[in-house]
């Protein structure tokens, strides 16, 4: 199941027709398994899920070492799965349920444990049970735990205070950030010389402060409200003209609520206008004072941690933090089309827990497949090995070798340079072939595989088979 979900994601009974139509179910001596025997699989497979993490741990997490952990969810269709509840939709799919689950990786992204939750759980209230597990089942005594600002509420924060032995690292709140310029703790001349400066404040005493400030994000941010301000513009000014031409029968205070609403949950730009909605009425004013306030502060972000600086330098945090996109990576290869974690179709609690577990074993192949096949693939290949002197502030830049492969897509070897998924399509062309000799036709039969392309070739070579 983990490897058809490498190759074909699809349900258990799916999976059984196509073994099939490959010769994976032969040469793994499952040719005559059925979906009942999936399912079994599953029950033997979450009953070892403690286990296997805990090997997988011992692996990749040495004492000391970076913890990546985030959240998300996937809807779920069906209503006999009691993980299944309404809660903050993430997938687009209003009106269905979702199961929430969470994910642990190393440093590197490479995933270690996942734990799915009740739909209508808090990404925060999570965190607690994640560090009993890595203090208690995998053995850690000391770590450093990375997850965002949403994650890692005050409240969280101070829990983990009391864990000896654990730090960890996050980000301020936009509303800290106020603070902090407030107090004077935040200047912008502070940037005056290089885009990042420990800073320290009262309201913060048993932590590090590193802020930084990317000015092509400032420029974006301030693009992207203007651009969302103007759209909340457009639309508030048509309900003041339909209010104007209904003279004869006005629109009612809560009518006109209902409508500006809308508008405001579109656009999320309520925070901007100053709204005077009576019965009959409506008017709105930008808050000028206020937009050019939050202007201030685009492109500045705040990193927080308790590790001292002898162990984690300032500009080691803001990266350890950034490696958070690794989870978020694994998210998307999980809900995409590359593993189809989604939409989650199993009856029963067990069922589903396997499945997810089964989706980020699938996932842990894959992302040692990227890093082995990283030759014939159009990622960077010097982008792991650049990231302790490149700047941890600016937008990584592509190396030469990345640019000359994008723009001739040709690998140094001359071979075609591929996507991970069609890389595997193009694995999955070799062909065996039943064959028999055309003068005997009551002779035997044997099989005969058809030979390697020259990037079968090298991708064998690069995995090692």
């Amino acid at each position: 199941m983990i490897a058809e979900r490498l190759i074909h994601p699809c349900s258990k009974l799916a999976t059984t027709r196509l073994w099939h139509t490959t010769t994976l179910a032969e040469e793994l001596g499952l040719g005559d398994a059925d979906e009942d025997d999936l399912y079994g699989a599953m029950d033997w497979l979450l009953a070892r899920q403690d286990r296997i993490e805990k090997k997988l741990a011992r692996r990749h997490l040495a004492e000391g070492s970076l913890v990546l952990y985030d959240v998300t969810s996937s809807y779920y269709e069906g209503r006999s799965c009691p993980l299944a509840q309404y809660g903050h939709d993430r997938d687009g799919k209003k009106g269905r349920p979702i199961i929430v689950y969470g994910l642990l990786t190393d440093g590197e992204g490479r995933p270690v444990a996942v734990e799915a939750y009740l739909g209508n759980t808090g990404d925060p209230s999570t965190v607690s049970g994640q560090a009993e597990k890595l203090r208690e089942r995998f053995g850690l005594s000391r770590l450093v735990l990375v997850g965002d600002r949403g994650m890692l509420t005050e409240t969280q924060i101070e829990k983990l205070r009391a864990y000896s032995g654990l730090g960890w690292i996050s980000a301020l709140r936009s509303s800290a950030i106020r603070g902090l310029v407030s107090e004077g703790s935040l200047q912008m001349s502070l940037f005056d010389q290089r885009d990042l400066a420990e800073i320290h404040s009262p309201e913060f005493p048993l932590e590090r402060l590193v802020a930084c400030y990317n000015p092509l994000l400032a420029e974006e941010r301030r693009r992207k409200r203007r651009e969302l301000i103007a759209a909340s513009e457009k639309e508030l000014e048509k309900i003041v003209r339909e209010v104007g031409r209904r003279t004869r029968s006005p629109l009612g205070k809560g009518e006109i609520g209902k409508k500006v609403g809308k508008v405001i949950g579109r656009y999320r730009m309520g925070k901007h206008f100053i709204l005077a909605i009576g019965e009959g009425t409506f008017s709105y004013k930008r808050q000028e004072v206020k937009i050019g306030q939050e202007e201030t502060l685009d492109g500045i972000y705040v990193i927080r941690t308790s590790e001292p600086t002898e162990r984690l330098g300032a500009e080691d945090t803001v990266r350890s933090y950034k490696n958070l996109t690794q989870v978020e990576r694994a998210f998307r290869s999980l809900k995409g089309i590359d593993l189809l974690i989604r939409p989650i179709w199993h009856h029963t609690e067990d069922h589903v827990r396997a499945h997810i577990f089964i989706c980020m074993l699938a996932y842990y192949v894959e992302w040692h497949m990227r890093k082995a096949l990283a030759p014939l693939l159009f990622g960077d290949e010097e982008l792991e090995g650049n990231w302790k002197i490149r700047d941890p502030v600016k937008p990584a830049q592509p190396s030469v070798s990345a640019k000359k492969k994008k723009a001739r897509r040709l690998t140094s070897e001359g071979l075609v340079v591929q996507s991970f998924d069609t890389l595997l399509e193009e694995l999955g062309t070799r062909c065996r072939n039943r064959c028999r000799i055309q003068s005997d036709p009551q002779g035997p039969t044997f099989y005969q595989v058809t030979e390697m392309s020259p990037i079968q070739k090298r991708a064998f070579q690069l995995l090692d088979l």
